[in-house]
């Protein structure tokens, strides 16, 4: 048993940058699962300021000075965050204050609705499973608004949380874009001088993450203003709230566009019923997502990520389970990352009987 054991440790980690890679993967994992709430500021900030260096690397290609560039971004950073803080975010709270408000009258309108359904289906449906479903459905959206008030009353400290990330991250941000080239040139200062897994998986990775991470966010935009645009137009409720849905739907692929589309319906329903402006208002939806799926992910991901669709589907749900949001937002680069890690991973020869022996 030591024999196999050995055999495979020296074929998998014979090579030294085998070994560090090892060291560095372990050790940044335990950093982000025992420090990452002390940290969050400024691994956001890290992630913002990946995001911009793109914005920052265009505007020196137009002869903008460096400090001007990284000043420009950052600035762009302050006013949409100002922005989105200052008047998306109350217009959010109103919406969702008033949809959890009217969430009884929905369920009492969905029993009276369901409570048809054993007259005209009695061979499908019966009184007693309608009525288990309702209460099952009332314990649920009871337990869900105990939830939403809990949170609300014992996270007002937050508050104070979040005014400390509009200061730090913006002035961290600003930092990391001006001083990137020294901190990269500091961070590789202790590796090895000849690394040839480690540059292989840095180049595989650098521009196919960075064109995932910047086009992704450009698609949240982009299908999240189109269906508040629209939703609006239609003059269904709650247009912002559930245009930000849209928008972030995108980030789970498969099945965020699926999950999404029940509240959308379910809204429009309960307030025009079976009406030409439902019938308007699913055929706009089916719209957009048409065009994203067939028209904008080909056009911002031209280089699409070469990863089974269970891989992807696991990568949400593990990394979303261990860091949230942004678990699901680096799910698909994570992933990317690991099956890099896999291709460029030294593997040496098996030894012969007679080193064996």
């Amino acid at each position: 048993m030591l024999n196999i054991l050995r055999t495979w440790v020296d074929r998998y980690f014979g090579e030294e940058e085998a070994v560090l890679l090892t060291m560095i993967l372990v050790g940044s994992l335990l950093i982000i699962l025992t420090m990452g709430a002390v940290l969050a500021p400024a691994i956001t900030a890290l992630i913002i300021a990946f995001l911009l260096q793109g914005l920052v690397d265009r505007l020196e290609g137009w002869n903008f000075p460096h400090w001007l560039a990284v000043s420009i971004a950052t600035c762009i950073l302050v006013t949409a965050l100002g922005v989105f803080f200052l008047y998306v975010m109350p217009v959010l709270w109103q919406q969702s204050v008033r949809l959890i408000g009217e969430i009884p009258g929905m369920l009492t309108e969905g029993q009276r609705l369901m409570s048809l359904l054993p007259e005209k289906y009695p061979q499908l449906i019966t009184d007693k499973q309608v009525q288990q479903l309702v209460g099952s459905a009332g314990r649920e959206l009871g337990a869900i608004g105990q939830h939403v008030l809990t949170f609300s009353l014992s996270n007002l400290p937050i508050l104070a949380g979040v005014l400390i990330y509009l200061v730090l991250v913006p002035i961290l941000v600003f930092f990391f874009l001006k001083d990137s080239t020294v901190i990269l040139n500091w961070l590789t200062s202790f590796l090895p001088s000849k690394r040839p897994m480690l540059s292989q998986i840095w180049h595989e990775m650098d521009d196919q993450v960075a064109n995932y991470v910047r086009g992704k966010v450009i698609e949240i935009i982009a299908v999240g203003v189109t269906s508040y645009v629209a939703f609006v137009m239609l003059g269904l409720n709650y247009a912002l709230l559930l245009g930000l849905a849209v928008g972030l739907s995108v980030l789970i692929p498969y099945i965020g566009a699926a999950v999404v589309t029940l509240p959308v319906l379910i809204i429009g329903l309960f307030q025009w019923g079976l009406s030409n402006e439902f019938y308007w208002l699913f055929v706009v939806y089916c719209i957009i997502q048409g065009l994203d799926g067939n028209v904008l992910v080909p056009l911002l991901f031209s280089e699409a990520v070469n990863l089974h669709p269970i891989a992807i589907i696991l990568a949400v749900l593990v990394f979303g389970g261990l860091w949230g949001f942004w678990g699901v937002f680096f799910a698909i680069p994570l992933a990317t990352l690991i099956k890099a890690i896999l291709n460029a991973w030294p593997v040496s020869p098996p030894a012969t009987v007679d080193e064996q022996a």
